[in-house]
This record gives structure tokens, C-alpha cells and sequence, in this order.
């Protein structure tokens, strides 16, 4: 798939290179999540759909780390080849990252990781041409919290804040 928009987005908005984090609980506990991503240098983010909701949240069990959560699970991993951490192939939207940096947060001992977008995959017709990523077609679903799932509804987009011009909707 040709990102050549996706990309120009990132640099027209001052986000290059494109960057996303993960909030990791306190690492005095057993971490496997942490661990892999320190070993192996990237980690990915797989968009959770209704029709994997229950599986998707049971990867959240404290499974002894020998124990693959794609197999306790029931869902299949996928390889790109622009990385070894597997993506969840029943995800409809997978973002690859490779490890940059991360900070500890004093205030609860949690540790915020930062990862660099190398890769998206997402499904066909789900990108306009400007880059925007239609999660709604795509399918996804938001948590809050550690237990609670909602089904999204793209209220509006808006035209690139500046000063003094007052913002126009567009589809």
C-alpha cells in the first residue's frame, strides 16, 4: 500500500518521526510485555474489533511467560517482515514500532515507552487521501478504564487550527 499521504500528514504536522507510547504498569512486577519489547527493539499496537473483543482482553491474564497469549487466546499471529514481534492477524489496524526511549514516571513508579511508527497496516478503503484513517470502517473499538469497550462514532473533522480562523467541518 502506497502511505505517501500518511507520511506527508506526519510531516506536515510536525511529527516526524511519527511517534506513539505505552503506559507500563510499575516494573518491579513481572512484565513480559516490557521484557520483549527491551529484547527485541520494537513491539507492535493491534486495534481490537467486536469480533475479537473477548479474546483481545484475555491477553491481559498474567500468563507464565513461557505461555504465548496467541494461544491461550485463540487468536493467530502475523509477520510483516519489517520486524520480529508478530502482529494479531485478526486485528484490523496493526502499528509496528521500534523501541526510542522511555521515562519513568516518580509520581506511581509506572514507565511511559516511546516507540517509533515504522509500519501500518490497515484495511483497503479505510485511508483518505489527505491520511486520515477511517477507525470506523476499520471496525475499532476504544477501551477506558481496564474493562470497558465502546463502539466509536466519528462526531466531526475539523479544518488545521489557526489563530483567529474559526474552524470548518469536512468529511
Amino acid at each position: 500500500m502506497d502511505l505517501s499521504a500518511l507520511e506527508q500528514s506526519f510531516r506536515g504536522g510536525g511529527a516526524n518521526p511519527p511517534l506513539l507510547g505505552l503506559l507500563m504498569r510499575p516494573l518491579p512486577d513481572e512484565r513480559h510485555t516490557y521484557r520483549n519489547i527491551r529484547r527485541t527493539g520494537c513491539f507492535t499496537v493491534n486495534h481490537v474489533t467486536e469480533g475479537i473483543l473477548r479474546k483481545a482482553h484475555q491477553t491481559s491474564a498474567r500468563y507464565p511467560e513461557e505461555v504465548s497469549e496467541f494461544d491461550a487466546c485463540g487468536l493467530t499471529p502475523e509477520f510483516s517482515g519489517i520486524h520480529t514481534t508478530p502482529y494479531v492477524n485478526e486485528a484490523t489496524i496493526k502499528i509496528g514500532a521500534a523501541y526510542r526511549e522511555e521515562h519513568e514516571i516518580a509520581a506511581n513508579g509506572t514507565v511511559f515507552v516511546v516507540g517509533e511508527i515504522v509500519e501500518i497496516i490497515i484495511p483497503d478503503g479505510t485511508m483518505g487521501e489527505d491520511g486520515y484513517i477511517d477507525i470506523e470502517k476499520a471496525g475499532s473499538i476504544a477501551i477506558s478504564g481496564l474493562d470497558g469497550y465502546h463502539s466509536t462514532n466519528r462526531i466531526a473533522r475539523l479544518s488545521y487550527a489557526k489563530p483567529g480562523i474559526e474552524p470548518e467541518g469536512f468529511r
